[in-house]
């Protein structure tokens, strides 16, 4: 009996949650982590490694994140 009552709960506090992440983003509000790069330097990357000027590994190295967080924004 309690296994069902802590299932029931479980499942409103997921509803609930979305809920509140839902009316967050209406609002206009980020919901998430907050992102490593902001727009000029996904930007500058670009810059920096479509002419092949430097390589992935060097412009993460420049902006102090790994090169996995690099190639992620920069897929976007």
């Amino acid at each position: 009996m309690m296994d069902a009552l802590a299932e029931f709960e479980r499942g409103l506090i997921g509803e609930r949650t979305k809920a509140g992440m839902g009316a967050a983003k209406r609002r206009g509000k980020h919901v998430g982590r907050p992102s490593k790069l902001t727009r000029q330097q996904i930007q500058h990357a670009r810059e920096l490694i479509a002419p092949g000027k430097e390589s992935c590994g060097a412009v993460a190295e420049l902006f102090v994140v790994d090169v996995r967080t690099l190639r992620r924004a920069l897929a976007v």
